[in-house]
């Protein structure tokens, strides 16, 4: 996996469109952020309630971590390189996409569990 197939499915979520910002591309819906590529394309960012965060890091240190300068955020970075496959990665995106989708268009997205 790479980050042409987290473009890709980004993008195929409801009304997500993609905006450069600090240089990176970056994925919102209804202008909320919900996902960032850094520069090297080896991980990516996305949306993270800090207690959640936490967990995930402690259980998968090497998928899930965290710069120094986003500590106090509400994010996650993710190594693209750590993910069991396709449906993970997209699993992650979906949940993030949640995190910043109105009502309406999480209440329409087709659930999956």
């Amino acid at each position: 996996m790479d980050s042409a197939d987290v473009r890709r499915i980004a993008l195929s979520l409801p009304e997500t469109v993609e905006k450069v910002a600090w240089e990176m591309p970056t994925f919102r819906v209804a202008g909320k952020m919900f996902l960032t590529i850094p520069d090297d394309e080896t991980s990516f960012a996305v949306r993270c309630p800090r207690h959640e965060r936490e967990e995930l890091m402690a259980a998968e240190p090497a998928k899930f971590w965290v710069p120094p300068h986003e500590a106090g955020s509400a994010w996650v970075r993710v190594r693209l390189a750590e993910l069991e496959d396709i449906d993970e990665l997209r699993d992650i995106l979906v949940d993030s996409w949640k995190q910043a989708a109105p009502t309406r268009l999480v209440d329409a997205f087709p659930r999956t569990d």
